[in-house]
């Protein structure tokens, strides 16, 4: 007997709607009718709470091979949460292009570190262009670690396509304008993102 069948069996024997089984367990009624449906199977937390609900094992409900590949599943979908999280955390400490002193501002013939706030030795296009990289950057970033957190799949992808394509043109725009500070710190959170997202490509 099949997972799905044997679910619907255990729920018809206590007398349970989906709506009721689904209140029990803490998911929702399109859950349990998935599930029932043989459209897919739970978690393995879920399944944790399968077995306690009704007293029966985990191996009654499943066969060991169907548990290792929903567990398989499981640990790819975490690695792939945790790298959209950092993806979004590197994205945030673009804050760093602008709080710390990476861009030159010559006073009295001396040559100053400043950072973005106080940098005036350029032009003021590009200065508008910095903020505009930076903080859209980091909105992004916001962006991409509520999606996650929400486990939203929708816009992820978009969002981590846009990211990748601001950060080369920043770094490529920052190598034209000559800010050598600078252009090393977007180059190195571009290359955490390639390799983020290299992990992310591995584990789909």
């Amino acid at each position: 007997m099949e997972f799905n069948e044997k679910l619907q069996e255990l729920r018809k024997n206590k007398g349970l709607t989906q709506e009721e089984l689904a209140e029990a367990l803490y998911v929702s009624r399109t859950a349990i009718s998935k599930w029932e449906s043989g459209r897919g199977y739970p978690n393995i937390d879920s399944l944790k709470e399968i077995s306690k609900f009704f007293s029966v094992t985990i191996d009654e409900l499943l066969s060991g091979e169907k548990l290792l590949s929903i567990a398989e599943k499981e640990n790819k979908a975490n690695l792939q949460r945790m790298c959209s999280l950092l993806f979004g955390i590197v994205d945030l400490f673009s804050f760093m292009l602008i709080v710390l002193p990476l861009y030159p501002n010559p006073i009295n013939g001396y040559i100053y570190s400043v950072n973005l706030f106080s940098y005036t030795d350029t032009a003021f296009f590009n200065i508008i262009l910095y903020w505009v990289s930076y903080l859209a950057l980091i909105v992004m970033g916001i962006t991409k670690i509520a999606l996650t957190q929400l486990k939203t799949e929708r816009g992820q992808s978009i969002i981590t396509s846009l990211s990748l394509g601001l950060s080369i043109l920043t770094v490529l725009y920052l190598g034209m304008a000559r800010e050598a500070y600078a252009i090393t710190v977007a180059f190195m959170l571009l290359l955490i993102k390639g390799i983020l997202l290299l992990k992310y490509t591995q584990n789909s």
